[in-house]
């Protein structure tokens, strides 16, 4: 074996880069429980992944045959039903660790310098697992599939001057049809993977240049064994990290299984009653919203006022609440990372933004009402108010002196 890895040595850097990113990366020693969720999404990636190639194996792109071949997936290949119960399972949980990892940031400030690129890059990365999810959810050609894209779809169309020939390229017709399916489709398995998966070994070797960051906010590279040169505060990632991730992954697949087996649907929130009905451009659903992990920023759409019969300003405003997350870098001004040693007005103001997130998304899968729409009209204003009010309350802000080395507590 030894005479192997060494052939695989002279001619590919295998020992280099194991000892690089494992057992020589030396991470912070007091990771928690918020650290699981970098590494559950690199899991349900591969879920994903996996999934997707035997469901491309049976399933047909085309607007005649789409809906009958998962009904096929689901009835007559063996397994078929738990290869697309897992990859519909998984859409969901990968938002949902995406979501707890990117609130991980924000408590520990973990898009602050020296991790500005790394926050880029992972906000890539969620623009990207928008998009994928986006192309995904119209290939089982059901009703809410069908009408869902039909309405966002619809949203480019408010663009000033560009509008409807934006639409249109996006759809590839006039209307949502087989063009738009074949398009979607291939962006679903080809480019949008291939991208994505550039982000993701991007934010990692971004990671590993300036080391990960740790509750308290300290850096562990300014303090370092004067012989071995390996930061006082810090142990390798493997076997260290590797070991506890596992315990991570192992209580992930147990809930994921759980619900993978018993409420593969949740209640119409992973897979609503409508996408098990045919496609069909006659007949409009009573209720048509996105899947549950867009219906935030669908709420704060709708929320806004149209101005001279368009919904342009809505689709301005869902879209900065999205982007506006990319420059939370120059926004906060405080002194410190980590929520341990802030003061009370950036706690208050995160657990305004976590509120107002959550009733957001809630919103947004109900029926919009009068009352409703008032409602998300103030969520959305805190929404905006914990960014733009940031670079106040974080620099007036009272905080803790940071401890030079990093605390077990």
């Amino acid at each position: 074996m030894e005479k192997v890895i060494s052939w695989l040595d002279a001619r590919f850097p295998l020992t280099a880069s194991f000892k690089a990113h494992l057992s020589e990366y030396y991470a912070p020693k007091n990771f928690n429980f918020w650290y699981y969720f970098g590494s559950l999404a690199m899991l349900v990636l591969a879920i994903q992944i996996i999934t997707g190639i035997f469901l491309v194996m049976h399933y047909k792109p085309d607007g005649e045959l789409a809906f009958a071949s998962v009904e096929y997936i689901m009835r007559d290949v063996p397994f078929g039903w738990l290869i697309r119960y897992a990859h519909s399972t998984g859409a969901s949980a990968f938002f949902i660790v995406v979501y707890l990892h990117m609130f991980r940031g924000l408590l520990y400030g973990s898009f602050r310098q020296p991790r500005e690129l790394i926050w880029i890059f992972g906000m890539l990365i969620y623009l990207m697992l928008m998009a994928e999810a986006f192309m995904g959810y119209l290939l089982p050609w059901g009703q809410m599939s069908y009408w869902g894209a039909q309405v966002i779809i619809n949203l480019f169309a408010a663009v000033p001057y560009i509008g409807n020939d934006l639409s249109t390229l996006i759809r590839g017709d006039f209307v949502v049809g087989d063009a738009t399916l074949n398009r979607f489709f291939a962006l679903h398995i080809v480019a949008l993977p291939l991208v994505l998966i550039g982000l993701i070994a991007a934010h990692v070797i971004a990671l590993h240049e300036v080391g990960s960051n740790n509750p308290d906010g300290v850096e562990i590279k300014k303090n370092k064994d004067p012989v071995t040169h390996h930061p006082l505060d810090g142990i390798p990632f493997h076997p260290y990290y590797t070991v506890k991730d596992i315990l991570g992954v192992v209580v992930f697949l147990i809930v994921f299984s759980a619900i993978l087996f018993f409420a593969p649907d949740m209640g119409g929130y992973f897979l609503e009653a409508n996408n098990f009905i045919p496609a069909d451009p006659l007949k409009t659903p009573a209720h048509i919203a996105p899947v549950w992990y867009f219906t935030p920023y669908y709420a704060i759409l709708r929320a806004i006022p149209p101005m001279f019969g368009s919904q342009f300003p809505g689709v301005i405003a869902m879209g900065i609440a999205v982007v506006i997350f990319f420059a939370l870098p120059w926004l906060d001004k405080s002194p410190v990372k980590s929520i341990r040693y802030r003061g009370p007005k950036f706690k208050i103001a995160l657990a305004l933004f976590v509120i107002s997130f959550i009733w957001l998304g809630v919103l947004g899968v109900l029926p919009s009402t009068p009352l409703g729409t008032w409602i998300a009209r103030g969520l959305t204003v805190v929404y905006f108010a914990f960014f733009l009010l940031m670079p106040w309350y974080t620099k007036n802000d009272t905080y803790k002196t940071e401890p030079e080395r990093v605390t077990d507590k």
